[in-house]
């Protein structure tokens, strides 16, 4: 294709053509890892080749997109034929495998990425993400998760997930482990668990594990079998006799939503140190966030929006208006003033420090972080030796011999080496087009016997 244009409304004055990118739509943050490749480290891998090779499947995945997908050549034009930040390794592999060859290999990343964005479901812009994360939101606040078994703890696993969810703008969120331990104010193992219970119920679907010492893996939010299997809705109840009965919270009698745990509250409560399992703990944040300024909820009502125990909810309790976080009136418990907000609650104030302190877990939390900084370094420090032992144990595989190729000046001194690109002894690339390439490669062969 020309990169001259003539505008016949300029008299005929030519001017160079607008750049693929320019004339198809594509959104900002592909067209900085096309223009300037993978700045922030978003894609890195085991090696320069892996790296690579995802880069250029997230710029697939970008020109795929619904209305503004891009045609195989134009594909080609930008990251082949444009020396571009985002197609080096489309140009490395045409030095190394031919031109023909690298279409045909990024011609099949662009119809697999068409096929993946196709099966996924439309969201044509926040607005349907924000509604669908909604749903999955509404669906935890509206189930009864027990203490027994760990179903507190992914109640507060999802809950840091859906505040993840919603800073990335839909179900698909990367989070660590370790990060993943620090919002949910829990172990590293305890949070590990809680996934793979998760991923039994269908709650959570992993799609790529993190690789490399900076990135996290992949995971995507969906509702469990029991709420698509049965077909009931946030607040109903399923049949009788089908998978999750009597697992949804019923509604209020009081109220048209009843009591239940706000996950957005307990995302802001669960990682803090007043509510450190030597203090409050898990089941103390839940009971807090189901506590309103205005509306009163007695004991009973306490038990079935949380799974807990009649008797475990009043030591809870009793602890919780003890340290000034709820007011007890005419045995119904109300949340305290000093927490109370337009929404509902929030977590800034400083009765929480104050709790901590009177309770022996102040610093708790960011003894936990350290120890996870210190896991993140020593784990970077392993990555690294790993990589020199590989390298010291394991030369470079060496194709072309020594005194082929003059040092000083570059002259090749092998004529049966004629037509090859020798400077890399580890990858001669063939250049010559005076003689049959088999003919040549069988010389070459022969010259390394």
């Amino acid at each position: 294709m020309s990169a001259i244009v003539v505008n016949a409304e300029l008299g005929g004055r030519r001017r160079p053509a607008l750049p693929v990118w320019d004339r198809l739509r594509l959104s900002d943050r592909m067209r900085r890892l096309l223009l300037e490749g993978d700045t922030e480290g978003r894609y890195g891998g085991h090696t320069d080749s892996d790296a690579g090779y995802r880069l250029t499947m997230a710029l697939a995945v970008g020109c795929s997109q619904p209305g503004r997908a891009w045609s195989p050549a134009d594909f080609h034009h930008a990251l082949i034929y444009t020396p571009t930040a985002g197609g080096a390794w489309a140009r490395r592999l045409r030095e190394r495998k031919g031109t023909l060859y690298a279409e045909a290999k990024l011609t099949a990343m662009l119809d697999k990425a068409a096929d993946r964005v196709a099966a996924a479901p439309v969201i044509r812009g926040r607005d349907d993400a924000v509604e669908a994360l909604g749903g999955i939101r509404r669906a935890v606040e509206a189930r009864t998760w027990p203490a027994r078994g760990g179903a507190d703890t992914d109640q507060k696993n999802l809950a840091a997930r859906l505040g993840l969810c919603e800073r990335a703008g839909g179900v698909e969120h990367v989070v660590s482990v370790r990060q993943l331990a620090e919002l949910m104010g829990c172990a590293k193992a305890t949070a590990e668990a809680s996934d793979r219970r998760l991923k039994k119920a269908g709650w959570l679907v992993l799609l790529s594990s993190g690789s490399g010492k900076d990135h996290g893996s992949r995971w995507e939010l969906r509702l469990s079998e029991d709420e698509v299997e049965t077909g009931a809705r946030p607040g109903q109840l399923p049949a009788t006799g089908t998978r999750g009965a009597g697992t949804v919270l019923p509604a209020h009698p009081d109220g048209p939503d009843g009591s239940r745990t706000d996950t957005a509250s307990l995302a802001a409560l669960m990682g803090h140190d007043a509510f450190h399992r030597y203090a409050h703990g898990t089941s103390g944040a839940r009971l807090l966030t189901c506590l309103d300024p205005l509306d009163g909820d007695d004991v009973a009502q306490l038990s079935r929006a949380t799974g807990l125990h009649r008797t475990t909810v009043v030591r809870r309790m009793d602890g919780l208006v003890e340290d000034r976080l709820a007011v007890e009136l005419d045995g119904r418990y109300y949340l305290a003033p000093a927490l109370s907000a337009p929404g509902r609650l929030h977590a800034d104030g400083p009765v929480l420090s104050e709790t901590a302190e009177r309770r022996g877990t102040a610093g708790l939390g960011e003894r936990r972080r350290a120890r996870h900084l210190r896991d993140r370094h020593n784990y970077r420090r392993w990555l690294a030796e790993r990589v020199e032992q590989r390298r010291s144990r394991r030369p470079a595989l060496e194709l072309v011999p020594e005194g082929i190729l003059d040092p000083d000046t570059g002259e090749l001194l092998d004529e049966a080496w004629s037509g090859w690109d020798v400077r890399d002894r580890a990858h001669p690339v063939w250049r010559g087009h005076d003689r049959p390439v088999a003919e040549s490669r069988g010389a070459a062969v022969g010259a390394c016997a």
